[in-house]
């Protein structure tokens, strides 16, 4: 926003959107590579080289035009309040239902805690001298709106990416490096969309409905995801996976630009961190309810399913009912230790394992078109050709 327009800023966005959608699957499939390879801890020291390189770049290459600093009042006792809000609210939705009942005094703690701690962030920033997330950013319509659709983002995407390979590793016995190759065709689709439309809007000014599409065309791709069976070839799933990426290319980056047109130069910087702070917050809901519900509905398929495998294996199957009971069995498996079972028990595990993570996809859905709904409602403000 300080060293090009609105209008321009577009396909550099396009640009920022790909490389963010090649991050996010480097990430799992480089874990995988060094799961199957050194370990799964280098994949962590990798990001030590990666973070100096990154701060000599930064050091090194970042260009910023020369501004008048005035004085910053940091806001406290506003951050502290939403740290308390966010964890509370995180750890109450990857609890619940899991570690603690949903109605258990834990979880209604942290739920009050969450609602108690939101409340008090709001007056605090009415009345901070510099709020960390002004209350008048929520009078814009375009905000607002964005910051709902972010979340429903992050919420897709995050959860996508976090258990998709596990599923490919135990329902179709991929090991974890082609279980992160198999993200590949979403990341072509993020990369090539986000990309083509950066382009297109900084030519043609015009950003309405690309977000809008693009929330359509998710809710298509939560859709065919919720439609896999242990059978779905591997090309199939990868086809699903680049629709899925094809829509998230449309809207990511523009609902950023959206809200960078809607406020004056000196309150981009405030607007599009709250933006990307819904959508940090749907990611992380994303992956703790996705979680929480695959978990539940495996435990509930596991046992519905693996001990009619094993009385229909006669005096084979005697040798793994006792692993196979109850479900801690289930939370000791492995990819290679599943495809070493029998064929009627493998098959069991597989169907468990697909059963409880595509029905929650299509639970996804509804969330996806009320996103979509919402998309349709923004105001298409001229791009803006000047810093000021």
């Amino acid at each position: 926003a300080d060293v090009t327009t609105a209008r321009e800023r577009a396909k550099y966005m396009g640009i920022m959107g790909s490389v963010f959608g090649l991050s996010s699957i480097l990430g799992p499939l480089l874990g995988g590579w060094f799961t199957d390879g050194p370990g799964w801890r280098w994949g962590l020291w990798l990001n030590v080289p990666i973070g100096i390189i990154a701060l000599v770049a930064i050091a090194v290459l970042l260009k910023l035009p020369a501004r008048e600093r005035g004085k910053v009042s940091v806001d406290w006792l506003g951050s502290i309040f939403m740290a308390i809000a966010t964890t509370a609210f995180v750890l109450a939705v990857t609890w619940g239902g899991n570690e603690y009942e949903w109605a258990s005094p834990m979880i209604i703690g942290l739920i009050i805690t969450t609602l108690v701690a939101a409340i008090v962030f709001v007056f605090v920033e009415k009345r901070a001298v510099d709020p960390l997330v002004p209350m008048g950013l929520f009078s814009n319509r375009n905000f607002v709106l964005t910051a709902v659709a972010g979340i429903g983002v992050g919420l897709f995407m995050m959860g996508t990416i976090a258990y998709m390979p596990t599923y490919l590793q135990m329902v179709h016995g991929l090991n974890p490096t082609q279980a992160g190759l198999m993200l590949i065709p979403m990341m072509i689709g993020l990369i090539g969309t986000s990309t083509v439309v950066g382009n297109i809007v900084s030519k043609t000014g015009k950003y309405k409905w690309y977000p809008f599409i693009g929330m359509l065309i998710m809710v298509l791709a939560l859709v065919l995801l919720s439609t896999l069976t242990p059978s779905a070839s591997l090309a199939l799933i990868g086809l699903y996976f680049f629709v899925f990426g094809f829509g998230l290319g449309c809207a990511m980056q523009i609902l950023v630009l959206i809200v960078q047109n809607s406020f004056p130069i000196t309150m981009v910087g405030t607007a599009t961190g709250s933006n990307n702070f819904f959508r940090q917050i749907g990611g992380a809901v994303g992956s703790a309810l996705i979680g929480g519900l695959f978990i539940s509905n495996l435990q509930d398929r596991f046992t519905e399913n693996v001990p009619a495998a094993v009385a229909s294996m006669g005096e084979e199957g005697a040798q793994y009912a006792s692993a196979m009971s109850d479900f801690s069995g289930a939370s000791n498996l492995t990819p290679h230790l599943v495809e070493s079972l029998p064929q009627a028990l493998r098959e069991a595990i597989q169907l468990s394992y697909n059963d409880a993570l595509t029905p929650i996809f299509l639970a996804l859905t509804p969330i996806a078109v009320v996103a979509a709904i919402l998309l349709f409602f923004i105001r298409e403000d001229h791009l803006k050709e000047t810093h000021e």
